[in-house]
């Protein structure tokens, strides 16, 4: 049987395979090449940074980037403030949008679709046309320099991943929530018993675009915030660069280390992301 599955498993090896892999290792050595950039940047003296044509290895290593970067300003406060930031938005998103697809899924109730259609159509606007109504509401309500601009809207569900989540629940079979209900469940124990801990995948996912979402965000805390106590690392790193002149090697040092937590954040979930965004299209 093992034998019999490993040649089950076994493809041979022709032209239109060796082109597709040899394509693949290409194209992952374009899009990697930014990146391997930005580390050689980060090690690299002033006087190499700039210098055509480019040197890749420096000489000598300039370590220092990262630690007269993270210390040029204050990167601590910085991240503690952004994952507050984050881990809010992931909250917010995951239990109103969750809610929401439920609603427009589970639950059978008359204009429901024409209602996701509305929803959807949310999406074609883009954030510049809403973007001085929310800052002359939030300003309204007092909460500018503060964080609510960049938590509260997460609480008030996001059209994608409704959307997302939707069409997850659907695939859902329906006899599970017609046996919970005969067993006198309500709707709101079918969702949280029933649907939600099946659809981690489609949860994760949406966590993970959201976070990715919040740590990257640079117009959303340029427009609210203005005490730079309350910063973000994507305020922060634009303070590398000023009319006075711009420190590209302590930029590059602390944007790798921006970056590496996504990377990492990724590849730690990557099966389960690529598990929530397959299985969201499963049932329209």
């Amino acid at each position: 049987m093992a034998v019999a599955s490993r040649r089950a498993r076994w493809r041979p090896i022709t032209p239109d395979r060796i082109a597709t892999y040899a394509a693949l290792i290409v194209l992952s050595a374009i899009f990697f090449m930014p990146f391997l950039w930005l580390l050689s940047t980060s090690v690299k003296p002033a006087a190499q940074i700039m210098v055509i044509p480019p040197q890749w290895i420096p000489k000598p290593f300039q370590w220092d980037n990262y630690s007269s970067g993270l210390t040029f300003v204050p990167f601590l406060l910085y991240l503690k403030n952004t994952l507050i930031i984050c881990s809010a938005n992931v909250v917010g998103v995951l239990f109103s949008s969750s809610l929401v697809a439920y609603g427009l899924s589970i639950i059978p109730w008359r204009g429901r679709d024409v209602l996701f259609l509305i929803i959807l159509s949310t999406m074609m606007l883009p954030y510049q046309v809403v973007m001085v109504p929310l800052f002359t509401v939030f300003t309204f309500l007092g909460w500018i320099d503060t964080f609510l601009p960049l938590i509260v809207p997460s609480f008030l569900g996001n059209a994608f991943f409704i959307f997302l989540l939707r069409q997850f629940f659907m695939s859902i079979p329906k006899d599970l929530t017609d046996a919970a209900k005969i067993d006198g469940c309500s709707e709101f124990q079918i969702y949280r018993r029933i649907v939600l801990p099946l659809s981690k995948p489609a949860l994760a996912t949406v966590a993970l675009f959201t976070f990715m979402y919040a740590w990257n965000d640079y117009l959303g805390p340029l427009i609210y915030l203005f005490d730079q106590s309350k910063f973000t690392v994507s305020l922060g790193l634009a303070m590398f660069q000023s009319q006075y002149g711009s420190y590209y090697g302590m930029l590059m040092a602390v944007s790798t280390v921006v970056t590496v937590p996504i990377i990492i954040l990724f590849f730690f979930t990557q099966r389960t992301f690529i598990q929530g965004i397959t299985l969201t299209g499963i049932k329209q």
